[in-house]
């Protein structure tokens, strides 16, 4: 899940509410200021993630869609 600097948590092929919960698990381990990259394929991720971020004080440093899906970068808040 780590790809140099950068931690990578692949949601690819998951469903609502899969991606938010999978996130939130893996982000309570993680110090704060730590940057995540979520990549997923759910179109409702679009929704949820930022929603989750901001529920759960966390920054949306970036999010893009990609081929086939979409990319979130995360800090811990």
């Amino acid at each position: 899940m780590s790809s140099g600097n950068e931690t990578v948590l692949d949601l690819r092929g998951l469903k609502c509410p899969l991606p938010v919960l999978k996130t939130r698990k893996h982000m309570r381990a993680l110090a704060s200021g730590t940057q995540i990259r979520i990549e997923t394929t759910d179109p409702l991720a679009v929704i949820d993630i930022p929603h989750y971020c901001r529920e759960d004080g966390h920054q949306l440093i970036s999010n893009a869609p990609v081929e086939g899906g979409h990319v979130f970068v995360i800090e811990k808040g």
